[in-house]
């Protein structure tokens, strides 16, 4: 009996995480994620300086779209081919696209049309690469939550040393280089991917099926559950109110106040609060993961409002530095729920609704806040996403499949 019992209690311990998959997996996506922090900053300063609040937002709305747009595509090509082959590839297009940015910038100005059209294929690919992403986790870790928080805390090293290793590149050399790094990164991703080797797939007898068709089933999947589309609806006026404006509000405000530089400490702040916030996560497991992150993030409204109140550089970072430590706590929560609550023949393609919705407010608010700016004041506009901030966290506490999902 008591042997019995030992057996059982060693099945339910979470297995070794650094396996050799794992490894190589946390290898990619860490210096892919670099590449992407330094990105931000390279595109509110070289952008900006070129073509504006407006020019940032449009690169970045431009790029957002049509993630928007395929990511549901990313997630039934992910189950149909394989997720490794989707990422992979998605990393060689985001080769090119970087690298003729890179060209660009190095060679003179850059015309707005070409920055537009290489945002597009960058988040083209991004679409593809996303799901599968996501979706890899279960297959090269055990444990989901201590791998998802491990991977924040990567996430929130790249967030701190990414905006000052691109704001000291921007300064010393310029955007070239900043971009000719990003697309190095997608080298390396791509090569730490191809090397994972993963256990074959059981057979099964798939019925005969489409793209439509897969997308329907993902669909279904996703609103079968009461305790997921509220949430996504949820984060469409979050994008909208204060995720999408916040990267070219942020850097204006902070820029011409505090100086370019200051943007960049600003983020690095946010980089060493996702660091706190994920190492958080990995220890602590609530038995209502969603409501313990709902509350965890109220935190984030720290994030416009220091910026709204024309804070000293100390007591910015400080509020960023507890916005980001709000954010990845949720971050962490979140992503455990769906890698443990949905079967994984369709978790890709939950993925791909999860992330579409997640990301379409993101792209209006982006593409609205150069307009929205140039007749409110971005003062006005960041107290109104630190208003939004607070109601999106009594919303998620409010509706009761979020508030009471138990963790499995």
């Amino acid at each position: 009996m008591t042997a019995t019992l030992d057996r059982e209690a060693a099945a339910r311990l979470p297995g070794k995480l650094w396996t050799r998959d794992f490894s190589l997996y946390f290898a990619a996506r860490v210096v892919s994620l670099l590449g992407d922090a330094m990105m931000p900053v390279a595109a509110a300063l070289a952008v900006g300086a070129l073509y504006g609040v407006s020019g940032v937002g449009y690169v970045l709305a431009v790029w957002t779209a049509p993630f928007v747009l395929f990511v549901l595509f990313g997630g039934v090509f992910a189950d149909r081919v394989g997720a490794r082959t989707m990422m992979v590839s998605a990393d060689v297009v985001r080769i090119f696209t970087q690298g003729v940015l890179a060209v660009a910038f190095f060679t003179g100005t850059p015309p707005l049309w070409l920055l537009l059209s290489a945002s597009f294929l960058s988040g083209t690919a991004a679409a593809m690469f996303e799901p599968g992403g996501k979706g890899m986790v279960p297959l090269v870790a055990k444990d989901p939550q201590r791998a998802n928080g491990t991977l924040k805390v990567a996430d929130a090293a790249t967030q701190l040393g990414g905006p000052v290793l691109a704001g000291l590149l921007m300064a010393l050399t310029g955007a070239s280089a900043v971009y000719a790094f990003d697309a190095g990164t997608f080298l390396v991703s791509g090569l730490c991917l191809g090397l994972i080797r993963l256990a074959p797939a059981a057979a099964e007898v798939r019925e005969p099926s489409t793209v439509l068709l897969d997308l329907r089933r993902g669909w279904v999947e996703f609103r079968s559950r009461s305790w997921m589309w509220p949430v996504i609806l949820i984060w469409v006026f979050f994008g909208i109110l204060v995720i999408g404006p916040s990267i070219p509000l942020g850097s204006r405000l902070i820029g011409d106040r505090l100086g370019e530089a200051a943007y960049g400490w600003a983020m690095a702040g946010l980089g060493a609060g996702t660091l706190i916030g994920g190492l958080v996560a990995v220890r602590f497991r609530p038995s209502r993961p969603l409501a313990a992150g709902g509350v965890a993030l109220i935190g984030f409204a720290c994030i416009p409002l220091s910026a709204a109140l024309e804070l000293p550089l100390p007591a910015l970072m400080a509020g960023h530095l507890l916005g980001g430590a709000s954010w990845a706590f949720w971050s962490v929560m979140w992503g455990t729920s769906v890698h443990t609550q949905v079967p994984p023949d369709v978790l890709n393609r939950v993925f791909g609704y999860e992330v579409a919705g997640s990301v379409c407010g993101v792209a209006a608010g982006q593409a609205l806040v150069g307009p929205v700016s140039s007749v409110v004041e971005p003062r006005d506009l960041l107290f109104l996403s630190t208003g939004a901030s607070v109601a999106v966290c009594a919303a998620l506490l409010l509706i009761p499949p979020v508030r009471g999902l138990r963790r499995v």
